[in-house]
């Protein structure tokens, strides 16, 4: 008997020890008010969440959230986001801002995508209307780079938001410098827009924007073969608005954007360049070069020549 009555009072000490921790991990860290920016990236799993939030002293401990979570049937259902929360805030209180609470969502547009790609993102990330953000954007201007978006953004608001970025960024003194070359900011964005889909690294971009403005420049066309993916569209088979691979049907679509066939620039951008693709096309390097390509690892080879490109053809494509 007095072994069963030691081993209750062990047991009793356990749980009740037990419930007073798991009680006192969800009391707050701190009196004090200590507000700190806490950003949820979309897909992260909830373990990672409450590991950063007990790394920054905003939650006393991991485990003990995620036992709550789990009792009160919230676990899966914290939503991604930035949030203002504080160490003097117990953990209900924590875990009802990261349900309900959403300030801003953060989404990264990178460069060179055209505004289709950005309509998908933004529709499943944020749950904006497709349609809507396609009817108002303007392909070239919607600005690639990170964004802070408010919970009730409408798809103009986006819009809006990445186009006052857009004129933020090129700045007054880079639209001077393209009157300076004898070429509109808007010719300037669709040399822009091609730099960007057809240089494959920094260090290619200068030079490839040289060969574009002097083939534009002297009447040449410009073949390059992202303005036909662009004139192409999506391609269901790669699932992909760029086609990987052009044949010599496609060289050949009757496109005002088949930069292969007509001279000058195309209609409008093919895509929304970043700032060093701008700048490039504003104050390109210049080289003897008249032509290029890329071998099928990616690299870049020059020529001055048409027969010299013929045999760059001949020796890296083939």
């Amino acid at each position: 008997m007095l072994i069963i009555a030691i081993f209750l009072i062990v047991a009793l000490s356990g749980i009740f020890g037990g419930y007073f921790w798991y009680q006192n991990a969800l009391q707050a860290v701190s009196s004090e008010v200590s507000e700190k920016t806490f950003i949820v990236s979309s897909g992260e799993k909830t373990d990672s969440i409450l590991k950063r939030l007990e790394e920054q002293g905003i939650i006393r401990s991991a485990v003990a959230f995620r036992i709550y979570l789990r009792l009160t049937g919230l676990d899966g259902k914290l939503q991604a986001g930035e949030f203002v929360l504080s160490s003097h805030q117990k953990a209900d209180e924590v875990a009802q801002i990261l349900l309900k609470g959403r300030l801003d969502q953060r989404i990264t547009i990178i460069e060179g995508l055209r505004i289709d790609e950005i309509a998908e993102k933004l529709r499943k990330e944020l749950g904006i209307n497709k349609n809507e953000f396609l009817l108002l954007a303007k392909e070239g201007y919607m600005f690639p780079d990170t964004y802070l978006i408010p919970k009730e953004s409408s798809a103009a608001d986006i819009v809006e938001q990445m186009r006052e970025n857009f004129n933020k960024k090129v700045t007054p003194e880079l639209k001077e410098d393209t009157k300076n070359k004898d070429l509109s900011t808007e010719s300037i964005v669709i040399l822009a827009s091609i730099v960007e889909r057809e240089a494959k690294d920094e260090a290619e971009r200068d030079i490839i924007a040289g060969i574009l403005i002097k083939r534009f420049s002297e009447g040449m066309p410009l073949q390059a073969d992202a303005t036909i993916q662009y004139a192409l569209g999506f391609q269901p088979e790669e699932n992909s608005w760029w086609k990987k691979s052009l044949t010599e049907q496609d060289l050949e679509i009757g496109s005002p954007y088949n930069t292969r066939k007509n001279k000058g620039l195309p209609p409008g951008p093919i895509s929304n360049p970043g700032l060093e693709s701008i700048k490039a096309a504003i104050n390109p390097e210049k080289s003897p070069y008249y032509y290029y390509l890329h071998d099928k690892n990616g690299k870049a080879h020059y020529a001055v020549s048409l027969e010299g490109h013929n045999e760059n053809i001949n020796k890296y494509l083939r």
